[in-house]
């Protein structure tokens, strides 16, 4: 009878360890996650230099971003600049940080864990061609995807949540253009996007809106 009650015990654990283990609790989905070399924080162009040379390109080579240049990336994008108070390259109203970052690459989507700059694979499909109508996503090494979770923000109405949302992706977004600039890549942010088709392929759930995508690459030559 111990015995039965120690294994059941232990099962029990196990189980408990793998729901929290799993973001979102998607079933059925081995997530591997990749730790991220720390981010280059020295160097690059200078601000003014950045806004002179930011720009929207939609030809990108495909070969994929380096590790430290995905790295350098995505804390550009929304890593944390504050570790003591969690805070954000990217402002967020009430620091609500209601932004979720996934990375659509050939080996799956990714979700961007800042606390640890870490990427966690949710899925392990290629979704990247339904990131966007335009044929260059499908080719493209990075889509990132910017989905503002409404139930982050506790007050307001669904039009106040969607204000908040869009401009919090905005931010994000105008980061990855300056830090393209800064490094020479190629990145355009989109809106036209079939949203109920790519939420459903990423396992949203209700709450979670899709605001934006943008394509980051090499340029092409």
């Amino acid at each position: 009878m111990r015995s039965r009650t120690s294994m059941s015990l232990v099962l029990l654990i196990l189980l408990t360890g793998l729901v929290f283990m799993s973001p979102g609790n998607i079933s059925g989905q081995d997530q591997a996650i990749i730790k991220l070399p720390p981010p280059q924080l020295e160097g690059g162009k200078p601000l003014m230099e950045c806004l002179k040379l930011r720009q929207s390109q939609r030809e990108f080579s495909p070969n994929k971003l380096s590790p430290q240049v995905l790295s350098n990336l995505l804390w550009a994008a929304y890593g944390i600049n504050r570790p003591d108070s969690g805070k954000r390259t990217a402002p967020s109203a009430v620091n609500w940080q209601n932004i979720d970052l996934y990375v659509a690459m050939a080996d799956g989507l990714f979700l961007y864990e800042a606390k640890e700059h870490s990427l966690v694979q949710v899925l392990k499909e290629d979704i990247r061609g339904l990131t966007g109508s335009q044929d260059f996503v499908k080719t493209a090494p990075v889509n990132l995807i910017y989905v503002g979770d409404y139930a982050r923000i506790p007050r307001g109405s669904d039009e106040d949540k969607r204000f908040y949302s869009g401009a919090h992706a905005a931010f994000i977004s105008q980061n990855v253009y300056l830090f393209c600039a800064s490094e020479g890549l190629a990145t355009v942010v989109r809106a036209s996007i079939n949203r109920e088709e790519l939420a459903k392929a990423m396992k949203l759930r209700p709450e979670q809106k899709i605001m934006l995508a943008q394509t980051v690459g090499c340029p092409k030559k």
